[in-house]
């Protein structure tokens, strides 16, 4: 049988990733804007991408949130500025970005684990989604070792 999520709780875990999520669509956004070099083309559509799935993962957090019966906060998770804005630098920012967000529904699978099948499962699609994205990242980073 399986054991009664505590709501409150979760709901803090997922605000959290709706704010993490809504910092990358700004993030994405203004690589898209900033990435120049001859890899300028390829990599605007790329972190437009990204910027667009940002905003549909906090998007399915909050539906499940206020799902939930909490209430996400307008927070937007803090987001530093390197002004570095080499191809590289951005990919690895980027990167960072997603192993950050990984630790984040990695702590919500562990919260809601053998309490909800739903949300165990959306944890580790999540999961799942992150991990795909920090592969893609480091195949970027190989043309600068």
């Amino acid at each position: 049988m399986l054991q009664q999520i505590n709501n409150e709780k979760v709901c803090k875990f997922l605000d959290k990733i709706i704010s993490h999520e809504l910092a990358g669509v700004v993030r994405y956004t203004h690589y898209s804007i900033m990435v120049t070099g001859t890899a300028r083309l390829s990599l605007v559509n790329f972190f437009k991408q990204q910027a667009n799935e940002s905003l549909t993962h906090a998007q399915q957090a909050g539906d499940i949130l206020t799902g939930l019966g909490g209430h996400p906060s307008m927070k937007i998770h803090h987001i530093e500025e390197s002004n570095n804005h080499s191809v590289e630098n951005i990919i690895e920012e980027s990167m960072n970005h997603e192993l950050e967000a990984s630790k984040l529904y990695i702590e919500l699978l562990n919260e809601v684990k053998d309490k909800s099948i739903y949300l165990e499962e959306y944890a580790r699609s999540m999961i799942s989604n992150e991990e795909v994205h920090t592969l893609e990242m480091r195949k970027l980073l190989r043309h600068f070792v």
